[in-house]
């Protein structure tokens, strides 16, 4: 089991999190549940807000993503923001319309691919469906079926070669049972309106969905000595998770005069780029920093200088080397799992971090008493990107890009290290109190 006590507690919780969390909505539900636990105020944006002066701590959703933040007493109009940067979203599919499907006696779910999955591991798992219900009169409603859909995969019989390369095309071969019957007769918004929990929902006034396929598999704790943590959406659950820890402990605890604003920003619809309402390329943060700064009387100029002495942890999963495909990764570089949260890195700018960045991450995790891993790709394996750039670009904020690393990142169920989740929330309820 974990070394340390707390990594043993924190990765069950995370577990607990996950299961609650089969869609980014379910994500921000499950997390404004436990900030008003906290004690948190939950915000309306078309409302005037009482966040300001005297400090507090608040939160405030929309649609996908959520942000909270912890304005200490001290602050005032040129108090920068300490924010933890994350995602609510996971590689998936997405229901289209006229969803229900299907032929020669099967019922099928008709899906659109969302983000990049690895489309080979959703084969063969009893899957859910699991978003939010928007009603013809506005009001909306979360729904999660439990088991109930699978992608069957071809029996080897029918395909002798499958073993030396499986080719599987998005259109033909990505379409999920649910059932047996004549799609004409079914409806498979009627039954996602009748796994609404605690309202009587009319499928006939849904007037559009948000509805995606998650896992159903528990997450568990296995290995030789209980070292690893398999679960999905751990991209990027595990980081929303650890700095929606890290927050409420912050707030918990006494805030120093001249804390900076401790923020947590999770943000949707990062796997397929950020470009939207709710994501990191839109107004989302810069809209509550800036009411944020106004409720502390800013000038625009004051606004400014608060953001210059701003920092931004950019926190999503990265990659630990993987054994059987060491060649796929930097030869200096080998990130394991439990060697600490990653520091990631790129000439390229697909991550934020800098000499600055890198020095921040290092004093941090020296003061918390932990190990980082630092992260670069191999020259032949171009690396994604995160939240991080996107954030620095609008905003001009100082980034570092960090993470857990992983294996069988965008598999339906991804592998982690027990003790790494718990590390990542120490050193970030670390960064919230820490002026940089």
């Amino acid at each position: 089991m974990p070394s340390q006590p707390n990594a043993a507690a924190h990765i069950q919780d995370l577990g607990a999190y996950v299961t609650a969390s089969p869609s980014s909505f379910h994500a921000v539900h499950e997390a404004a549940r436990r900030l008003d636990k906290a004690g948190f105020t939950a915000l309306d944006e078309l409302q005037p807000w009482d966040a300001g002066d005297g400090g507090g701590k608040f939160y405030v959703i929309r649609d996908g993503a959520i942000i909270a933040w912890v304005t200490p007493a001290s602050a005032g109009p040129t108090t920068g923001f300490h924010i933890l940067g994350a995602h609510t979203d996971s590689p998936s599919f997405k229901l289209k319309p006229k969803p229900t499907t299907g032929r020669f006696g099967w019922l099928q779910a008709g899906v659109e691919v969302y983000g990049g999955p690895l489309l080979n591991s959703w084969l063969d798992r009893e899957l859910q469906l699991a978003g939010r219900l928007v009603m013809l009169d506005g009001t909306q409603h979360l729904t999660a079926t439990g088991p109930l859909l699978r992608f069957p995969q071809l029996a080897i019989h029918l395909d002798r070669a499958v073993n030396d390369g499986l080719a599987l095309d998005k259109q033909q071969h990505m379409n999920p049972v649910y059932g047996l019957g004549d799609p004409a007769g079914e409806d498979l918004l009627g039954l996602l309106a009748d796994r609404v929990a605690g309202a009587d929902v009319d499928a006939a006034k849904i007037g559009g969905y948000d509805v995606v396929i998650a896992d159903t598999q528990a997450p568990v704790v296995f290995g030789a000595k209980g070292e690893f943590f398999a679960s999905g959406r751990l991209d990027n659950l595990s980081a929303t998770h650890a700095g929606l820890a890290a927050l409420i402990n912050h707030a918990a605890a006494p805030v120093p005069a001249g804390t900076p604003i401790a923020v947590l920003a999770a943000f949707d619809h990062e796997e397929i780029g950020s470009a939207s309402r709710s994501g990191a390329s839109g107004p989302i943060l810069e809209d509550v920093l800036v009411r944020i700064s106004d409720g502390l009387g800013a000038s625009a100029s004051q606004r400014r200088q608060a953001f210059a002495a701003s920092f931004c942890v950019s926190a999503d999963a990265g990659h630990a080397v993987h054994p059987n495909y060491a060649e796929r990764h930097d030869p200096a570089n080998r990130p394991a799992l439990n060697g600490g949260p990653l520091l990631k890195i790129n000439a390229n700018q697909r991550y934020a971090t800098d000499a600055t960045g890198a020095a921040l991450w290092a004093r941090l995790c020296a003061d918390a008493g932990i190990p980082y891993q630092e992260f670069v790709s191999n020259n032949v394996m171009p690396c994604g990107s995160t939240i991080g750039p996107l954030t620095a670009t609008r905003l001009g904020i100082r980034t570092v890009d960090v993470g857990v690393p992983l294996l069988s990142m965008h598999s339906a169920r991804e592998l982690c290290g027990v003790e790494d989740p718990y590390r990542l929330a120490k050193v970030t309820e670390l960064f919230f109190r820490t002026a940089a």
